[in-house]
């Protein structure tokens, strides 16, 4: 019977497939005609994010290798214009920087401006840049950078002015206030501890305000919380007890208003470190601050590994020593951090030698709350680093984001965040 029945349906079907295949020629026709067929684009129409890069769907490349920025870390400020400003800390040594009572000043030195017309691919120095716009290049070339902010009087004096050591700056301004009456704040490491000054214009600041209770110290002085204290370390003895401080970071919560919140980052401890936080009103004293509740906000690796490795294989460690430097963006409703993981020295080495750069972000919306690390850390470049790629540098120029950082120890680098390329 299932022999028959196939049979009969062969010759049956066999008459139909031409009709079918026609019809469906036919219609295929018709469709293509008005409705014109999708064309495959390898990325989205829009510039990556970096959840984009979290998820694995972007990478930074180098846009431009040498910028002009000098080997000390930077913070680029976004003007209305679109010009950047860029305050570095930089020294006679490094960039033959002078106080303005003419003196060469010590390294690692004071804070310097620069400035872009171009978007961060090039930087000269700020002075030079406005003289040279009033046609008097010959004259800016020629000038020794001075340190952007003076000293009570001259000499120079390192206690009161921090003439030598205004490490490390991060800079932010209230983009709300505008450009006639906008309010900036910056930070800065002096001797483990953090100061503030804060200004009008980003050129004129007031004197220094030290945040409450930063520094190292020894036990004898005050004790500190158990993050806050520096362990063992294989190759680096222990001069003091307790860190809070260090290259800082800084934050305005500007979508509050008036009730705006200023946040100061800081390093918690040293072998293993963690990241912590200092908050206030952002219109009050750097002595209204006040530890964050969720200090620790994140901690690095609990061991150093193996102890005489220095190569690629260590970068699991990479945090172990110190963890600093935090430079914040807001994106979608979440924060994102990018931080300088220390690991230390290595066997021999008199200072430390190993940085790297790592990514973290707030795994809600709030900065005083839990943190999550990036699964890939380090990023950029395997340990051991070098002494600046550490300290990020990000801006978000017209939505494309934008890092300055050193990948070779030599010179700093825009790299830009770009689509990965489809496998």
């Amino acid at each position: 019977m299932a022999t028959m029945t196939l049979s009969r349906l062969q010759p049956l079907r066999a008459q139909i497939l031409p009709i079918l295949l026609a019809g469906a020629f036919f219609l295929t026709a018709c469709a293509a005609r008005d409705v014109p067929m999708p064309v495959a684009t390898p990325t989205p129409d829009r510039h990556p994010t970096l959840a984009d890069f979290w998820d694995g769907r972007a990478e930074f490349v180098v846009d431009v290798v040498d910028t002009g920025l000098p080997m000390g870390e930077s913070d680029t400020v976004v003007m209305d214009d679109g010009r950047l400003r860029s305050y570095v800390h930089a020294s006679a040594q490094s960039a033959g920087v002078v106080d303005q009572c003419g003196d060469p000043v010590p390294f690692p030195g004071c804070v310097v401006l620069l400035e872009s017309t171009d978007q961060g691919r090039s930087f000269v120095p700020w002075a030079a840049a406005t003289t040279a716009t009033a046609g008097q290049t010959d004259n800016a070339a020629a000038a020794a950078q001075q340190c952007l902010m003076p000293c009570a009087r001259c000499p120079c004096d390192s206690t009161r002015d921090h003439i030598d050591q205004q490490q490390y700056p991060r800079v932010v301004r209230n983009e709300a206030a505008g450009a006639d009456a906008a309010t900036w704040w910056m930070v800065y490491e002096y001797r483990g501890g953090n100061f503030m000054r804060t200004g009008t214009d980003g050129v004129h600041w007031s004197t220094p305000a030290e945040v409450p209770l930063t520094g190292i110290w020894q036990t004898w002085l005050r004790p500190c919380r158990p993050e806050e204290a520096i362990g063992v370390h294989p190759h680096a003895p222990a001069a003091y007890d307790c860190l809070v401080g260090g290259p800082p970071g800084l934050w305005v919560d500007a979508e509050h208003g008036p009730g705006r919140e200023i946040y100061v980052f800081v390093a918690l401890g040293q072998n293993p470190s963690s990241m912590g936080c200092y908050r206030g009103p952002a219109g009050g004293p750097a002595s209204a601050l006040r530890k964050c509740t969720h200090n620790p906000l994140f901690t690095g690796i609990a061991d150093y590994g193996p102890p005489d490795a220095t190569g690629p294989a260590t970068n699991p460690y990479f945090d172990f020593r110190t963890i600093s430097s935090a430079d914040l963006i807001a994106e979608e409703g979440r924060y994102y951090m990018f931080f300088e993981g220390v690991r230390g020295p290595g066997p021999g080495d008199a200072g430390d030698t190993q940085f790297a750069l790592g990514l973290a972000r707030a795994a809600t919306k709030a900065i005083d709350g839990p943190w999550e690390v990036y699964p890939g850390n380090p990023i950029l470049v395997d340990m051991p680093g070098n002494v600046g790629v550490g300290h990020a540098d990000v801006v978000v120029i017209d939505g494309e984001t934008v890092l300055f950082t050193s990948l070779d120890g030599a010179q700093r680098s825009r790299l830009v965040l770009r689509w990965r390329p489809e496998p």
